[in-house]
């Protein structure tokens, strides 16, 4: 009778991928463990559509996967088992939910960095307008009017002469003028005299 082989004596050219095995199993089971820790119903009501989408491929994929290791200790190749196309279907369905969720969050970033954007062209739009209208402050308005110069006064525009208020510095008839037949007589001979002597 042949001398029975101790367990843990194996070739050593093995040990790798058995380490690997080893830890592939691990892996699967502690995500079934999680799975199981919890009841389907009340773990579902915790989450969106998208997120039980991702519930459903994990424990498919996790079963799946024990199976091909399963076939794998019973020295059948994976590969040609219809567990490979199995395999590959819920691969293609992890995919698509993968590309949905880049893109929510990609429109999350974007709306995020246009805000940012608008907000600094905003902020450099109003420091160049401060700085390119003399007299404004910083707060100003466009169209703001410029602040009094020394020596001007403010009705004064360039090119155009003072507007002179109505009633002001205009002589009205009949003031500091002489009206002919006042204070002058003609003589007979058509000579002006400037008034009548008095004897």
């Amino acid at each position: 009778m042949a001398e029975d082989i101790p367990v843990e004596d194996y070739p050593t050219e093995i040990e790798e991928q058995l380490t690997g095995f080893e830890s592939s199993v691990g892996t699967v089971n502690n995500m079934v463990q999680t799975i199981l820790s919890m009841p389907r119903n009340e773990l579902v009501q915790k989450l969106d559509p998208l997120e039980q989408a991702k519930l459903d491929l994990m424990s498919a994929y996790s079963l799946n996967s024990l199976f091909w290791m399963y076939l794998v200790t019973q020295g059948i190749n994976p590969k040609e088992h219809a567990i490979k196309q199995e395999l590959e279907r819920i691969r293609t369905y992890m995919n698509r939910v993968k590309e949905i969720t880049d893109r929510r969050k990609a429109a999350r970033l974007n709306k995020a960095a246009m805000s940012r954007f608008l907000r600094n062209a905003l902020w450099k739009l109003e420091e160049g307008r401060s700085k390119d209208t003399p007299g404004c402050a910083p707060q100003d308005t466009p169209g703001c009017a410029p602040q009094d110069t020394p020596g001007r006064t403010p009705q004064d525009t360039p090119g155009r002469a003072p507007q002179h208020t109505p009633g002001r510095g205009h002589r009205t008839p009949g003031r500091g003028h002489h009206t002919p037949g006042r204070g002058q007589h003609k003589s007979v001979d058509g000579h002006q005299s400037k008034g009548p002597k008095l004897s």
